[in-house]
């Protein structure tokens, strides 16, 4: 009797098991090849440091009619979210992972680094690890063409770790994190494949120079299998660099002041139907002086610093257009699928008031952080709470626009308010491709896909949602599941909001929600210990000063 009873016990496991799902929840699964003319190309644009309403279609002032456009064409999204810092939003975007999964949960490593950003534990080495594929090496083994131009960022200490190493054709950019837009061969270098180049041909501007390597690389290709192209901007990073005919547009134009700025792209976000009206603004950080409060000499001054950062955004802004027209031009622009977020909030590094001297601006063998300063950078994240580095809406809110003639149904120029965030891009392109998402690459294990295809917003107007969503950056934590959002710094208590009526963050309603909290506390425990969030090794940096403007006032 006792060993029947283990035998029908043994039986009753092996089909329970076999009942069980083949995969984890919010995993993607990969789709049968397509024929070559059916699968689109696929163009992704990043901008690098740009605020929330840095754009025309998200609020600005600054005239972005290109990517207007696109937006009129396809569909914006509202409710879209990065990591809040450059190289660990580009390990997720080109991963389809959790920044940590890949190796860079805080910041890569780099030869000229003072700092040695490998913290000696797996999520934390400062650099991409072979437990991952990415986007490049996804796509070309489905018979695309790969092609990079811009700002790489994911480690290059040694050889294997550059973009021809990971699965992209051809290369033009930016190994490092940031570069003179003048003058690069004096700060950091540009490279073309595997070679650093010697010298450039100037007058010579970096945002130009991409465009026009990517446009290259596009024009060589004979055949008709469709391309990968990423296209990672370093505009609008400091240093604060901008063509002098760009520049003219926009000086004078900002003596109104941040304060002012700020109330003006609120009204045109309602007007847009970006974000509602009930949020209100988030409040001025208390530490940041009001704009009536300085003197002339210093409101030229940073009439100057925005009117610089403005022209770099606008500069893009003409080069995505002049990529757009040249797929327009050859029949390739119905069948693209093209993406464009940024890779983080605007960024507050710098100062209060910005960084460097005005004499700084422009030079083109001067970098270091020429900024446009955090009171101007509050002003790009207009409505939101934060900046980059932070978990707060405004340090982790992207503007992402899509757009892709023949994969859309319904009406153009749609605004969707479903969430998600960079661990869904690569689902989203091996849908469109039929690419196939490996288990093993390189005799290495590959981490499974956790996110979900974002195609369903653009064929049915809404998708299924994730049940909960993780952020984490310099011992900065969040966690969202449906409109509920807590924030907090790790070993403190948690902050909660209610985005629906609150995603500027301004009303923290911890104290009246204790079950939720409880439940998204281990939640998000859960998540951090299962994805190398913990241990974080010898990470003793103190990031506290990041954190000085959580004390605001009207």
């Amino acid at each position: 009797m006792k060993t029947l009873v283990v035998l029908f016990g043994s039986l009753l496991v092996c089909l329970m098991v076999q009942a069980q799902p083949k995969t984890k929840p919010n995993v993607a699964q990969p789709n049968a090849a397509r024929p070559n003319a059916a699968r689109p190309n696929i163009v992704l644009i990043m901008a690098d440091d740009m605020g929330y309403s840095d754009l025309g279609c998200y609020g600005s002032e600054i005239p972005t009619p290109n990517l207007d456009k696109l937006a009129r064409q396809g569909v914006r999204f509202t409710q879209f979210y990065n990591t809040a810092r450059c190289c660990p939003t580009r390990a997720s975007l080109m991963t389809g992972l959790f920044q940590h999964q890949a190796g860079i949960g805080h910041m890569t490593k780099e030869p000229a680094n003072r700092i040695d950003y490998d913290y000696g534990v797996y999520g934390y080495r400062g650099e991409i690890n072979r437990n991952c594929v990415t986007l490049a090496e996804v796509l070309k083994s489905a018979g695309y063409h790969t092609y990079m131009a811009g700002k790489w960022h994911l480690g290059h200490a040694t050889p294997d770790l550059r973009p021809r190493q990971r699965g992209f054709d051809r290369f033009y950019g930016l190994l490092a994190g940031a570069s003179s837009y003048l003058d690069p061969i004096q700060l950091r270098g540009i490279w073309i494949d595997d070679a650093p180049v010697e010298r450039v041909t100037q007058p010579f501007y970096t945002t130009d120079a991409f465009t026009d390597n990517a446009v290259t690389y596009l024009t060589e290709q004979k055949d008709k299998d469709p391309f990968f192209l990423y296209l990672a901007f370093t505009s609008p990073h400091w240093p604060l660099h901008a063509l002098e005919k760009d520049i003219a547009q926009f000086r004078g134009k900002y003596r109104q002041g941040w304060d002012s700025l700020r109330e003006q792209r609120f009204r045109k976000q309602v007007k847009e139907g970006i974000v509602s009206e009930k949020w209100g603004l988030s409040a001025r950080p208390e530490i940041y002086p009001a704009w009536a409060g300085q003197d002339t000499a210093k409101q030229r001054d940073m009439d100057y610093r925005m009117a610089v950062y403005a022209a770099q955004i606008s500069r893009m802004d003409q080069n995505i257009g002049k990529l757009v027209d040249y797929l327009k031009k050859s029949g390739k622009l119905d069948n693209t699928l093209l993406v464009f977020l940024s890779d983080n909030g605007a960024c507050q590094e710098g100062g209060i008031l910005g960084g460097g001297q005005p004499t700084d601006i422009n030079d083109p063998a001067k970098g270091g952080t020429i900024s446009y300063g955090a009171v101007w950078a509050n002003a790009s994240n207009t409505p939101l709470k934060g900046f980059k580095h932070v978990s707060y809406e405004g340090g982790i809110a992207t503007p992402l626009i899509i757009h892709y003639p023949k994969g859309m149904t319904g009406q153009k120029g749609r605004i969707s308010n479903a969430p998600g965030y960079l661990i869904d891009i690569m689902p989203t392109f091996i849908e469109a491709s039929g690419a196939t998402y490996p288990a093993e690459a390189k005799g290495q294990k590959i981490h499974p896909l956790e996110g979900k295809s974002l195609l369903p917003v653009l064929t049915k107007g809404t998708r299924q949602q994730h049940e909960y969503m993780y952020w984490e950056h310099e011992n900065m934590r969040a966690i969202r599941t449906g409109n509920w959002k807590a924030v907090g710094v790790i070993g403190k208590p948690w902050e909660l909001y209610n985005l629906e009526i609150d995603r500027t963050e301004q009303h923290n309603v911890a104290g009246e929600h204790s079950e939720l909290l409880k439940k998204l506390d281990e939640q998000w425990n859960t998540w951090a210990n299962s994805h190398y969030v913990f241990p974080k090794g010898n990470m003793k940096a103190d990031f506290s000063k990041e954190w000085n403007f959580f004390k605001t006032t009207d």
